[in-house]
């Protein structure tokens, strides 16, 4: 009966809502007469409870003519408000200019839509309306609040340029403008939410992407059906394929070299408001590997630091889980000298290997994620601090031997040389994998959990590009994968996205 009383007054109030709504789109464009259209978007704008919302009445000079202008204070520059559009109104002595004469601004669109108006204001516009007429004037006076650009984060560079992405989209586009400067970079604008009415911006160079591409991320992105995406992180978890896999297949990036290098060769970058980073479609597995300063050194620079990259990320994903098999179910694949110390070392601890590697990994996981979380100027020093004294206090009492202690630290610090934040917890969840398969099963239970992982990588794909090519399957491109070539004999784009020009001139 509860259940019923409850669902019985919520489909009330959804009706009153609705009804509400509808009185107040009653009207659904400009009326000639200024009072209805005023008290109809004082409706919309809950006016005057709503305090940032503005409607300034004015008396245009020359003409002779009453008009509203309705802004949101905490949005727009009323600065340029009161000298450019307000101050020319009132100091107009000549009836025969109309307003695009008279309003020193430089964008003014005409429109008669409420709804659409309704949309404009919230994005930073003013909206200019006068008796008799039966269109508003929008005018471009937006100003969002939001930080200057800064060094970045997470993907740092030695060789390189350092600036990143803001939460402001406009400066993000015209990071990217600033290293495009062609007619053929378009820029689209979508509205992917219902109630938070969200911008999306679709950047790609004309005449290079795809254009099937193009419209399985525009399909993929009209198909949402949500109230609010605040920013990029939520709108990747919304149109990824493959909810539950621990690939990402959305790459994330912060840099807006690396967008651009990728808009170069065929992809579509997607941004918006409120974050400070930018989406690449479609990616590979490589694209997480590869670093934006692997082509800003040398040749044998850049080749050496992949190499390392390359090593550190079979280390993390197999030492710990090796020691593991090897101890328990293969010992003898151990020099017996090697066997002997690490039997002198076990002597006393009461765990088998399996359990010593977990406790210590688990530990290692829990001063990591604590080093992220707490404030930034004590956050390396209880990392340090605690892997020291933790370490320490485990062999001294026992629990863990002094050869867990090193396998596990190398293991847990060669992670850290992949830096894309996706990939990285990845490789993190993977590396568990691993111990597990390998304390029940031994090395074969090892290999058989990384072929799987092999077999599930293949059949991956990120918007219809297979997430292992150009390795397999073989595409024309200028294989980048594990190293790179010289810079000029990088000659062709990536294949697999389907260029319109593949070949760089």
């Amino acid at each position: 009966m509860v259940k019923r009383f409850i669902r019985r007054s919520y489909k009330k109030e959804e009706s009153v809502s609705t009804k509400n709504e509808e009185s107040v789109y009653k009207i659904t464009e400009i009326n000639p007469n200024l009072t209805i259209t005023v008290d109809a978007f004082k409706k919309v704008y809950s006016y005057p409870d709503n305090q940032d919302v503005i409607l300034r009445d004015l008396l245009i000079s020359g003409t002779d003519k009453k008009a509203t202008i309705l802004f949101i204070n905490t949005i727009t520059n009323t600065r340029v408000i009161d000298d450019y559009i307000i101050t020319p109104l009132l100091q107009n002595n000549d009836p025969t200019k109309g307003i695009n004469e008279i309003v020193t601004i430089q964008s003014i669109q005409e429109n008669n839509n409420i709804n659409d108006i309704v949309l404009k204001v919230n994005n930073g516009y003013a909206a200019l309306f006068i008796e008799g007429e039966s269109i508003a004037y929008l005018l471009d006076v937006a100003k969002f609040e939001g930080r200057s650009i800064e060094r970045t984060e997470n993907e740092k560079v030695v060789k390189g340029p350092n600036e990143a992405f803001t939460e402001k989209a406009s400066t993000n586009i015209s990071l990217i403008r600033k290293k495009i400067k062609s007619s053929n970079l378009v820029v689209e604008s979508l509205i992917i939410s219902k109630r938070s009415n969200n911008d999306l911006y679709i950047l790609y160079i004309k005449d290079l992407a795809n254009e099937k591409l193009l419209q399985n991320v525009k399909d993929r992105v009209n198909a949402l059906d949500v109230d609010s995406i605040q920013n990029l992180s939520l709108l990747e978890q919304q149109i990824e394929e493959r909810k539950y896999s621990i690939f990402p297949t959305i790459l994330y990036t912060e840099r807006p070299d690396r967008a651009t290098s990728f808009l170069e060769d065929g992809y579509i970058v997607l941004l918006m408001d409120n974050s400070p980073d930018s989406l690449v479609l479609p990616a590979t597995f490589w694209s997480f590997y590869h670093s934006s300063e692997d082509h800003y050194l040398r040749f044998p620079y850049g080749n050496f630091t992949r190499l390392l990259r390359i090593l550190a990320l079979f280390i993390t994903l197999f030492t710990s889980s090796l020691y593991v098999g090897v101890v328990t179910f293969h010992s003898e694949m151990v020099p017996p000298d090697l066997l002997l110390a690490i039997a002198a070392t076990r002597e006393k601890v009461p765990f088998p290997a399996a359990i010593e590697v977990i406790l210590m990994e688990t530990a290692f996981e829990l001063i990591r994620e604590a080093g992220l979380r707490v404030p930034s100027p004590i956050g390396p020093t209880i990392g340090i601090v605690g892997a020291l004294i933790l370490g320490q206090a485990a062999v001294q009492a026992n629990i863990v031997s002094p050869i867990v202690i090193i396998i596990v630290a190398l293991s847990g610090l060669s992670s850290f040389a992949i830096g894309d934040l996706s990939m990285n917890f990845t490789i993190r969840i993977a590396r568990i994998s691993l111990i597990f398969a390998s304390s029940f099963m031994g090395l074969y239970g090892l290999t058989a959990l990384f072929t799987m992982a092999l077999f599930y990588m293949v059949s991956i794909k990120s918007f219809g590009v297979p997430y292992l090519s150009p390795l397999t399957p073989h595409y024309t491109s200028s294989n980048d994968k594990i190293f790179r070539k010289v810079l000029q004999r990088e000659t062709y784009r990536p294949g697999y996205v389907k260029p319109k020009d593949i070949k760089k001139k």
